[in-house]
């Protein structure tokens, strides 16, 4: 994006005349994957009518099968009181072999319960994110697939929204704990977080050591920080991120009072927004236009006012002390090399305190590099699977979101 670009906007936003072409555009820019994409992005002319395009992503949303898939639905309930949804996809009984010295040392030689692996979501998106790694999973290993506080199923934030408390990463931490009690209270567990999602799980560390001392035999962070996000520049140059920087918190805060026009806002702006997802999610060219539209029907579904309240938290984020705790288990570091919202570097950084993980950096993949190359990332989850014992060796996982056999009604 130029340095005009952000600075028009960020002048559209301030001209009370532009109010409502300024909050669409800005809402629709906030609206993306990470925290930070709060200014315009320049995208091309497009070619077709509008409504040829509208046309074009109906017949997307029912064609693709992705973000289909459902398991058996529970709630947990955080200590604001709230709700949070997650589904179970559970292994046919007597399925799991001997799942390791690891596991036999923690646990005996009769473990209490199946390995849970926990996926924990990012910012902006919902459980169906890890619809590629969810559908090569089942039947291979019990998972728990969860929707974060104010996002996909689960409830609003009720301290946020009632009480007016700022969100935080710890808090995002003790509403996984929750989860964890609610849905794997017993037996050995694999928590997998991306971006946000990983920031969550070193909350989660931070607060309950134990629990990471105890049951935690392995872990993935894909895309995410440990902190120092102020930092990133969002593929922007110097000028440009300053002034965003420098305009953001008060756009955030007006954005978030005028939620219900902002939305139409966002609805108007559909092709820019369309233009700035691709953008910040995917690094190649050829990305499946229905994988790319399954990324803007997530993150459009994330209220405006729930993009604003979460967006500080990433400033103060910094888990880094929380790493120690997961030295003496598999880890695996994953991120692609073209990630503007959380650079490769910091997965980088997180590797150097980790020095036993394996670090896997995905050329010509952006953030959402799970949807952009789910193959290499399931790849590297099963192996990490084996490498702690959660599933036999030498079992092999396919499909990669194949789901006409495996998808079940909502």
């Amino acid at each position: 994006m130029s340095e005009s670009g952000a600075e028009a906007v960020a002048s559209a936003v301030g001209a009370a005349g532009g109010w409502r072409r300024a909050t669409g555009i800005a809402g629709a820019a906030i609206g993306v994957v990470a925290a930070g994409a709060a200014a315009g992005v320049a995208i091309e002319r497009m070619t077709v009518g509008r409504g040829i395009r509208r046309k074009a992503r109906l017949a997307l949303d029912s064609a693709g099968p992705y973000g289909s898939l459902r398991g058996t639905p529970g709630k947990a309930y955080a200590d604001d009181g709230t709700e949070l949804y997650y589904e179970v996809d559970d292994v046919e009984p007597g399925t799991a072999a001997d799942l390791g010295p690891r596991r036999r040392r923690l646990f005996g030689r009769k473990s209490p319960a199946p390995v849970t692996v926990v996926f924990s979501h990012g910012y902006c998106l919902s459980q169906d994110s890890w619809h590629f790694q969810r559908a090569a999973l089942r039947g291979v290993v019990r998972t728990v697939h969860w929707d974060q506080r104010s996002h996909g199923r689960s409830g609003r934030g009720v301290a946020q929204n009632r009480d007016g408390v700022p969100l935080t990463i710890d808090q995002l931490g003790r509403d996984l704990r929750a989860v964890i009690d609610a849905a794997a209270p017993e037996g050995p567990i694999v928590l997998v977080g991306h971006s946000m999602g990983g920031m969550t799980i070193m909350a989660l560390a931070a607060h309950y050591p134990e629990l990471i001392r105890e049951r935690v035999v392995a872990t993935a962070f894909v895309g995410t920080s440990s902190g120092r996000l102020g930092e990133v520049n969002f593929g922007l140059p110097v000028a440009g991120v300053n002034a965003v920087r420098r305009v953001l918190p008060g756009v955030l805060k007006a954005l978030g009072q005028r939620a219900e026009l902002v939305e139409k806002g966002r609805r108007a702006t559909a092709d820019l927004f369309a233009g700035i997802i691709k953008r910040y999610s995917f690094a190649g060219r050829d990305i499946d236009p229905a994988v790319a539209r399954f990324a803007e029907r997530m993150i459009e579904s994330t209220p405006i006012d729930v993009v604003a309240e979460f967006y500080p938290a990433f400033t103060d984020h910094d888990k880094t002390e929380a790493l120690a705790l997961f030295k003496d288990m598999p880890v695996l570091v994953l991120a692609g090399v073209q990630d503007l919202v959380t650079p490769s570097e910091h997965s980088e950084a997180i590797a150097d305190l980790l020095p036993d993980a394996e670090l896997v950096l995905v050329p010509d993949a952006g953030h959402l590099v799970m949807l952009e190359h789910p193959e290499v990332v399931t790849d590297r989850l099963a192996d990490l699977l084996a490498r702690a014992g959660a599933v036999p060796a030498g079992t092999t996982v396919g499909g990669y979101g194949s789901t006409s056999s495996t998808a079940q009604p909502g």
